[in-house]
C-alpha cells in the first residue's frame, strides 16, 4: 500500500492557461478563471487553436486572403475575452495557433511553462460523443499539468469560492499527487475536505468488514499536518465510482472534485469511448471538476 506523505506545501498557480472555441461553455468557464488568477495572482493566457484545414483531393493555390480573413477573426474574439480579464485588472495574454487541440495546447503548457488549465465543456455524452469526440476530454487526458473542467451543469462562477473539497481516490494507485493538491488547494481556502473510496459490489454482509479496512487506508492517508486546520472526513460508498462521485458531490453540495484521470493509451477512437469515469463526473457534475493525468 502506498506511504502517506508528510506534509503539504502551497501551490503555485503562476500561469493558468484558458483554451476557448468561442462558445457559450467557454464564456461560462471564463469567471472560475478569473477566480483561480484572483486567488493566487496569476497570468491568465486565453488561447484558440484554429482546426486545420481538410486534405483536399485536388491541389489547388494557397488562398491566403481567407486565411487572413479566420485569422483575424479569431484574434478579435480573443481580444473580446483578454478585455473582460482586463477589466477586473487580471493580467492576460493572448495565444492564436493553427492545428488540433491535443497537440497545440501541450505544446503551448511547455512552452509558457503551465500551472493549470481551465476549460468549459458541452458535457458531450453517448453516441454524440462517440461521433464528434469531445475536445475538452482530449486536453485534459493529454496535459502534463491539472485541469479544471467547467461542465454544462455547473453554475456560475462568480465570486466561486471554495467551501467544500471531494477528492475520490483509487486505493489501487498512489493517490500522493491527487491529495497533495487536494490538500493544498483546501488549506489555502480553509475549506472542508472529503476523501471518497468507491467498493462497488461488495455483498452486503461484507461491508461492515470492507468498510472498516477501507475507511482506515482512507485515513492513513492524511497528514498529521492536515488535521490541524481542518477535520478531513473520510467516507465509503458502495456504487461505481461515477455514480459514487457525483452522489456524494450532490449530497454534499461541494464545490470542486479533485480526482485522477488516465492518459488515452490505445487510440483516438479510446479518448470518444462514452464510459470511462472522469468523462461521466465532468459531464454530470454540478461544480467544476479538476483532474490530473496519472
Amino acid at each position: 500500500m502506498p506511504t502517506t506523505f508528510a506534509s503539504v506545501s502551497r501551490l503555485a498557480i503562476k500561469s493558468v492557461l484558458f483554451p476557448t472555441d468561442f462558445s457559450s461553455a467557454s464564456a461560462a468557464a471564463l469567471p472560475f478563471a478569473e477566480s483561480i488568477a484572483q486567488m493566487y495572482g496569476s497570468v491568465v493566457m486565453v488561447t484558440h487553436a484554429i482546426p486545420p484545414e481538410p486534405h483536399r483531393q485536388v491541389v489547388t493555390d494557397a488562398v491566403p486572403s481567407q486565411d487572413h480573413v479566420v485569422w483575424e477573426d479569431a484574434r478579435q474574439r480573443l481580444d473580446s475575452f483578454t478585455y473582460k480579464l482586463e477589466a477586473h485588472h487580471i493580467p492576460c495574454k493572448p495565444l492564436l495557433d493553427r492545428g488540433d487541440v491535443d497537440q497545440i495546447i501541450p505544446a503551448m503548457i511547455d512552452e509558457n511553462h503551465i500551472d493549470l488549465v481551465v476549460l468549459g465543456t458541452h458535457g458531450r455524452r453517448g453516441v454524440t460523443k462517440l461521433i464528434v469526440g469531445s475536445s475538452a476530454e482530449k486536453i485534459y487526458r493529454c496535459c502534463s499539468c491539472p485541469v479544471l473542467t467547467i461542465g454544462p451543469h455547473v453554475h456560475c462562477g462568480t465570486n466561486w469560492k471554495l467551501r467544500r473539497i471531494l477528492c475520490p481516490v483509487d486505493l489501487s494507485e498512489d493517490p500522493e499527487p491527487i491529495l497533495h493538491y487536494a490538500l493544498s488547494l483546501a488549506e489555502e481556502n480553509q475549506s472542508e475536505f472529503i476523501v471518497l473510496g468507491a467498493v462497488p459490489m461488495v455483498p452486503w454482509q461484507h461491508r461492515p468488514d470492507v468498510e472498516q479496512r477501507t475507511f482506515r487506508a482512507l485515513e492513513s492517508f492524511i497528514p498529521e499536518q492536515a488535521k490541524s486546520w481542518c477535520t478531513p472526513q473520510c467516507v465509503v460508498r458502495w456504487e461505481h465510482p461515477a455514480e459514487a462521485i457525483l452522489r456524494e458531490a450532490l449530497e454534499r453540495k461541494v464545490d470542486l472534485i479533485v480526482m485522477s484521470v488516465h492518459k488515452s493509451r490505445v487510440s483516438a477512437l479510446s479518448a470518444h469511448l462514452p464510459w470511462p469515469i472522469a468523462s461521466e463526473v465532468v459531464s454530470q457534475a454540478r461544480c467544476p471538476v479538476l483532474t490530473m493525468r496519472v
